[in-house]
């Protein structure tokens, strides 16, 4: 298990990498698009649609994300996308996580996939529109993510007592949240002071954005709440699996569970670290 989980995520690694390298940002849209309309597919299935039902919520992912592509969006979105997606999350993530898996189940089909459809095409217009910005700011997003879940986990392990949310993530802990915010302040002073002075740095990071836009209380605000949300998108994503009685969202990356398991924490953070952005232009 171990290795088949190394395995792929080496391929994964490797696969991400190539295409944001490439001199086009469109590698890693494509990419990205094709891991995403596999998301809506799974989220069909989560939310009570089966066979062909699924596939066609995979699909309207992929038409929405290209009728975004056609309408010139991924250069230049219309700012309130992002606000949208901000709302879209705050609200309706903590009405979420308020019911629980029972209240989730509650909620009609129909909405249910409307607001499947609309988080993860969202995100991946933030995901192309942040690579067109530049690699240097796409990673610090990613990197923000990334820091927080594993400041969290270790953090959770050295000194979790408190439970966050045991009904939907029994090993999440609030200690460990604190920690995965730590993390990511620490990763934002030393990605500003480090990596953005650097010569050749293609685009600004967010760190960078935030610090001379807001100056530096409210900026580390700003990354508290992304911080935040990444542990909302996981507990979201948590509690419809519950509310399934599913383990993994599907089977699609061998030791990893599904597409859905590995970007849940994503999926709100791009959209709204983007607004936040577009808020101290």
């Amino acid at each position: 298990m171990l290795k088949q989980r190394v395995l792929t995520a080496l391929v994964l690694l490797a696969l991400l990498l190539a295409a944001m390298a490439a001199p086009s940002p469109w590698p890693f849209a494509l990419l990205t698009l094709a891991m995403i309309g596999a998301a809506g597919w799974e989220w069909g299935r989560l939310n009570g649609l089966a066979g062909s039902g699924s596939i066609c919520i995979g699909a309207l992912v992929l038409v929405l994300c290209g009728a975004a592509v056609a309408a010139g969006w991924v250069e230049a979105p219309p700012g309130a996308l992002w606000w949208l997606a901000t709302l879209v999350w705050v609200l309706g993530g903590a009405r979420a996580l308020r019911f629980g898996p029972a209240g989730w189940a509650a909620h009609s089909r129909a909405w249910r996939q409307a607001m499947g459809v609309l988080a993860l095409a969202l995100a991946w217009l933030a995901l192309a529109h942040a690579r067109a910005g530049g690699i240097n700011l796409l990673l610090s997003i990613l990197s923000l993510v990334w820091m927080a879940d594993i400041a969290a986990y270790f953090g959770g392990r050295a000194f979790g007592r408190r439970k966050l949310a045991p009904a939907i993530s029994p090993g999440k802990s609030w200690e460990g949240v604190w920690c995965g915010m730590a993390g990511v302040l620490l990763l934002a002073v030393v990605w500003a002071t480090l990596i953005d002075t650097r010569p050749g740095v293609d685009s600004t990071s967010l760190y960078s954005l935030l610090w001379s836009r807001l100056g530096a209380p409210l900026a580390a605000l700003a990354l508290v709440f992304l911080c935040a949300m990444s542990v909302v998108g996981d507990l979201v994503e948590s509690l419809v699996k519950r509310a399934a009685g599913a383990k993994d969202s599907s089977a699609l990356l061998p030791g990893h569970g599904g597409v859905l398991d590995r970007v849940d924490a994503l999926l709100p953070v791009f959209p709204i670290a983007l607004a936040l952005v577009g808020l101290a232009a």
